[in-house]
């Protein structure tokens, strides 16, 4: 926990918004979760520095948080402090064939700049709901494309506030991994490399994208999106469908009728909710099937 003299060296930051005992559910694509005790927005890079020695010098850990679209925290919540970026760490530019985007940028505003200077390679990514900083953690992706496709370099965060560039090599990126994964360093700024295309045909391919995620995804409802990775052979939603499981429900959880691979919170479920749900739905699987599903849900707190 979080001591008072720590609050009060985070509060004499300079561009950060210090609130305490934040309610999580208004900060993830889930709406569910407790409190954070300590919840940190950060606008400026100088800003983070300071606050990730901060966190080093009294030992703390901390979790970055992006968009919030795949993650599940306790109902218990949250001891460990969140930092959320803003400002600076918004801004998209384009020049030539190329993209920088700040880890706060939402995706759909990155395929939005492509879209605008007529770049192609990025209109998968215009309905994922997630941060730039997000999709390097995951390598985010759909439809067939993935993060990796597009990136050139990544400027990260070290614990020690220090900045360095990793390539898309050096990334490691995998299906729905990377390099973040392993390595406690914090997105800053994301360099994509497209190509020149037709904007009109770049517009019609994400209208068509995002009418398919229209169609056949359970918008309606709160949800972390793909709640399940794809097992090597297999597809999530299928075992979940063939095992009998399209509506099943915990509480206010449940999984989707509409598309058995996204779990809902479809009548103000609680994370407890969620956690019995995705448990059920695996433990029923590997029963039917022998596959035992990972899910892609990041789980936070204690459960």
């Amino acid at each position: 926990m979080i001591t008072q003299d720590t609050i009060s060296l985070i509060k004499s930051i300079n561009d950060v918004d210090l609130k305490c005992d934040e309610d999580m559910s208004l900060h993830t694509t889930l709406k569910m979760g407790g409190k954070a005790h300590v919840f940190v927005t950060v606008k400026t890079m100088a800003a983070l520095g300071e606050l990730i020695r901060v966190f080093k010098s009294v030992k703390s850990d901390y979790f970055l948080l992006g968009n919030g679209s795949n993650i599940l925290v306790s109902d218990k919540g949250l001891d460990i402090p969140v930092i959320r970026l803003a400002g600076d760490f918004d801004k998209v530019t384009a020049e030539g064939d190329m993209i920088k985007a700040g880890a706060a940028a939402l995706l759909s505003s990155v395929a939005r700049t492509a879209l605008d200077n007529s770049l192609t390679g990025l209109e998968f990514a215009s309905g994922i709901p997630g941060s730039v900083g997000g999709a390097m953690v995951m390598n985010a992706g759909a439809y067939g494309g993935e993060m990796k496709d597009a990136v050139v370099s990544v400027k990260v965060m070290d614990e020690n506030g220090d900045v360095s560039e990793y390539s898309n090599e050096e990334m490691a990126f995998g299906y729905r991994d990377s390099i973040l994964k392993r390595r406690k360093l914090i997105v800053i700024e994301t360099v994509f490399k497209l190509n020149k295309g037709d904007k009109e045909s770049i517009k019609n391919t994400m209208d068509e994208l995002n009418k398919k995620r229209r169609e056949k995804q359970p918008l309606e409802y709160p949800s972390a999106g793909s709640t399940f990775k794809r097992p090597a052979g297999y597809f999530a939603a299928k075992l979940i469908e063939d095992a009998g499981l399209k509506g099943y429900t915990v509480g206010g959880a449940c999984v989707s009728e509409k598309h058995a691979g996204f779990c809902v919170n479809k009548d103000n479920g609680t994370a407890s909710d969620f956690y019995k749900l995705m448990s059920d739905v695996k433990d029923r699987v590997y029963k039917e099937s022998g596959v035992t599903l990972e899910p892609e849900v990041i789980m936070l707190g204690e459960f």
